[in-house]
């Protein structure tokens, strides 16, 4: 029988307000009880969020230095421009990896659709730390859409798994990314077991993102908006569905940077003169701007206006503060 990973840590998504105003949960960030897992810097779980006609909510322009942005869409759509004059429709199932290098303002907002009908939306950002020679590169972008990422079933059609980065089941990932990584969107049936390989040097965590199972050898009971986070020690990452309850993880690990973490807001860098440098920089326009800024503003108020006439608002703050 192949060893198993063990889990170090469980913890639970802390949900808050990000961007224009909308709900997240944030399993591993700042704002969470795990701020980082090395070369991973956190990520947001966006929904699932059912939003009326012109309640949909982005975040609107803002800068980025220093690391990158993975979005992953689940359900519904949205929009994004920057300032290096680079924009495009993420859909439902694509993924955008966006090397924000040496700085970049972008936006990202809810597409013309979502907000004129509303509908669903659900989805992942995370961030991935760049090491200090890469922190100034030319920013990038790897808009991909669903139907170019591979997606692998296990034999007896127990287990899915979406191959974003990395490799399983003998499909390799078509993203190009700078830190050597695997993120894996595994679905497993009710009582469906997999086991994944994830090499040594790896950090990494799984991510419960709907549904409940179990993790690891000691088989550690895991619900929606839980996170475990692995040890280092060697061998595969064992799941399991519950008998009752199909389970949906996300699977992040990568090769450590190693290297000291200055942040602030927007900015990652390795030193705190580095971070001044950046706000002088995004201050002084080197960044660069977007035409509309205002009008984005001014779209993501009103979508606010909405949401707390129609209630959406309260009951999403509600639902934040029951789970503090």
């Amino acid at each position: 029988m192949p060893k198993s990973r063990r889990i170090k840590q469980i913890a639970t998504a802390r949900m808050q307000r990000e961007g224009a105003g909308f709900m997240v949960r944030c399993p591993i960030g700042q704002s969470g009880e795990v701020p980082d897992c090395d070369p991973f810097l956190g990520i947001d779980h966006f929904g699932p969020v059912e939003y009326g006609p012109g309640e949909a909510i982005g975040a609107p322009d803002h800068p980025h230095r220093g690391f990158e942005t993975v979005t992953y869409m689940v359900e519904g759509s949205s929009q994004h421009k920057d300032s290096a004059g680079n924009s495009g429709l993420l859909k439902e199932g694509w993924v955008q990896w966006m090397t924000a290098g040496s700085g970049v303002v972008h936006s990202e907002t809810p597409s013309d659709e979502m907000l004129a009908k509303g509908g669903k939306s659900e989805g992942f950002q995370l961030w991935v730390n760049l090491p200090a020679k890469n922190k100034m590169i030319p920013p990038r972008y790897q808009d991909t859409p669903a139907e170019k990422i591979p997606i692998v079933t296990t034999d007896n059609g127990n287990v899915w798994v979406k191959v974003i980065a990395g490799e399983s089941l003998g499909a390799k990932a078509v993203i190009d990314t700078r830190t050597p990584i695997m993120m894996l969107d595994i679905h497993l049936q009710p009582g469906a077991k997999f086991s994944q390989p994830v090499p040594k040097s790896y950090n990494g965590f799984a991510y419960v993102w709907r549904g409940s199972g179990y993790l690891g050898a000691e088989r550690t009971s895991m619900e929606m908006g839980q996170v475990a986070i692995l040890d280092d020690s060697d061998g595969e990452v064992v799941m399991e569905a519950a008998t009752n309850d199909i389970v949906h993880i996300l699977l992040i690990a990568g090769e450590p940077i190693n290297e000291p973490i200055a942040r602030y807001g927007p900015f990652v860098m390795n030193t705190m003169e580095e971070i001044q440098q950046a706000f002088q920089d995004y201050h002084s326009g080197k960044l660069g701007k977007i035409d509309g800024a205002e009008e984005r503003y001014a779209q993501a108020e009103a979508a606010k206006r909405k949401q707390k006439e129609t209630g959406t608002w309260s009951k999403d703050t509600a639902m934040a503060n029951s789970h503090h």
